[in-house]
């Protein structure tokens, strides 16, 4: 974290969502995980913010104020999906004004799964995302252009999902990396 020139500073919107996630990022702030111990600020303003944090799905009524806050934050700048609802539209992806995860109105640069997720899952997310700022920052200074899609990290919040992939290769005659 000693390559962050200055504090970043997060703006977090709340899409349709039961607010378990909410209540998760406001336990990051807390002197248990404290979150502001790697300078980062939580703001109101995206005209100051560097990181996104979304929770909850994009639906029919939210997505042009995403879209809005999204496209009001300088560059460079990181979009983290927090929970299964940002990330893909969780359980209330089949409501009829449900369109998905945030990554159907704009480019996410890091996905932080669960339902909720863990105070410990987003605080790894969003520094995963400082180091995708960081090269996005690294980018602007030699000239290059960021990607209109980022690469996608995932902060996993336990290693299930990669033994239920392993497992999968393992069924299809495929080898596991142990």
């Amino acid at each position: 974290m000693s390559y962050i020139a200055k504090s970043p500073w997060v703006i977090h919107y709340d899409g349709s969502s039961c607010n378990g996630c909410d209540i998760e990022v406001l336990a990051c702030l807390t002197p248990m995980y404290d979150v502001e111990r790697f300078g980062i600020i939580n703001t109101g303003n995206p005209k100051h913010a560097d990181v996104f944090l979304v929770t909850g799905s994009v639906n029919e009524q939210n997505k042009d104020v995403v879209k809005q806050i999204y496209e009001q934050m300088p560059e460079p700048k990181v979009v983290v999906a927090v929970g299964i609802c940002a990330c893909s539209g969780g359980v209330f992806k089949q409501c009829y004004n449900i369109m998905g995860g945030v990554d159907t109105v704009i480019p996410v640069d890091v996905y932080v799964p669960g339902c909720a997720a863990r105070p410990e899952a987003i605080i790894d997310g969003v520094v995963k995302g400082l180091a995708v700022l960081q090269e996005k920052r690294d980018k602007m200074v030699k000239g290059i252009d960021a990607p209109a899609e980022a690469p996608e990290t995932k902060a996993e919040t336990s290693g299930e999902e990669e033994k239920a992939d392993q497992a999968e290769k393992t069924e299809e005659g495929g080898k596991t990396d142990e």
